[in-house]
């Protein structure tokens, strides 16, 4: 997985010293690398990290709109043609549509894609708290989009892929908990811990999202994230139970990313796990 899953802060330093995520202060225009191009005087003052902020969250609108598109459509399919796609087919979908995202943007932006997974990072100080309301507004914006066009490519729109619990409440409740703690569990390690396989990170997170779904979707529709719902209720007006899936997935995310940090090994653990012929290897 690359390092930019979880957007570290500009000034995040790592074990070694090196200061990889750094970026220039500079305030260096485009107009003086546009070479006399036409239009570069309107980014005349903008400076080069407020650009990429810019493409950051332009990646997350895009990357969203796709995992809601596809997410929401399966739904909607299922109501439309007898269920054709079933839960497997629902879960399989948007596990697919995740970890397409996190291959193609999780370089840019890190493909938090969930309002939830964005403020867990910036809780466990691996994303800058001033960036998160832009991530959310495009994250939710994304959602607003696809859900719309949705709307207007199946007739009747059903359901929309409003995820509605059929559970009580509570158990809704501490069903969209628990599946997101788990989600936000593994994002945390795959995307932080250097020691995780990276090259496999859009798999083990697609994986748990489709794993979750199975579990949660017959009774949640297994959101786990907040303009999954908020999108689909927009286009729909169907605001039933809303906050549940505004407050738990949120919740379960920071529960989830806090507890692999009580697990997670760090040098110093290493030190004492490992025998010392082992760490002379590993220091090789």
């Amino acid at each position: 997985m690359p390092e930019s899953m979880s957007s570290p802060p500009p000034n995040f330093q790592r074990p070694n010293g090196s200061n990889i995520f750094s970026l220039p202060a500079m305030t260096t225009s485009v107009a003086s690398r546009a070479s006399g191009s036409s239009s570069a005087g309107y980014f005349t003052k903008l400076s080069k990290p407020s650009i990429i902020l810019a493409k950051k969250v332009i990646a997350e609108f895009i990357g969203t709109y796709i995992l809601i598109f596809s997410a929401a459509a399966t739904p909607i399919v299922n109501q439309k043609y007898n269920d054709a796609a079933t839960l497997i087919g629902a879960a399989t979908s948007a596990g697919l549509a995740v970890t397409i995202i996190v291959i193609s943007i999780g370089h840019i932006s890190g493909a938090h894609l969930n309002p939830s997974v964005t403020i867990a990072f910036a809780a466990i100080h691996h994303f800058p708290w001033p960036h998160v309301p832009a991530y959310i507004l495009a994250q939710l914006l994304g959602s607003i989009a696809a859900s719309f066009t949705l709307s207007g490519v199946f007739h009747p729109f059903h359901s929309g892929g409003v995820t509605v619990p059929t559970i009580s409440t509570s158990q809704a409740f501490f069903l969209e908990f628990v599946i997101t703690s788990v989600l936000m569990f593994v994002i945390v390690a795959v995307a932080t811990d250097t020691r995780a396989p990276r090259e496999l990170a859009g798999v083990a997170i697609g994986a748990t999202i489709l794993m979750n779904i199975l579990v949660a979707g017959s009774s949640t529709g297994g959101s786990m994230n907040p303009v999954r719902t908020l999108g689909p209720a927009i286009a729909t007006s169907n605001y039933k139970e809303i906050w549940l899936y505004m407050v738990a997935p949120v919740i379960g995310a920071v529960f989830g990313a806090y507890a692999y940090q009580v697990v997670k090994l760090h040098v110093e653990d290493m030190e004492v796990i490992l025998a010392p012929p082992m760490m002379e290897i590993m220091n090789a």
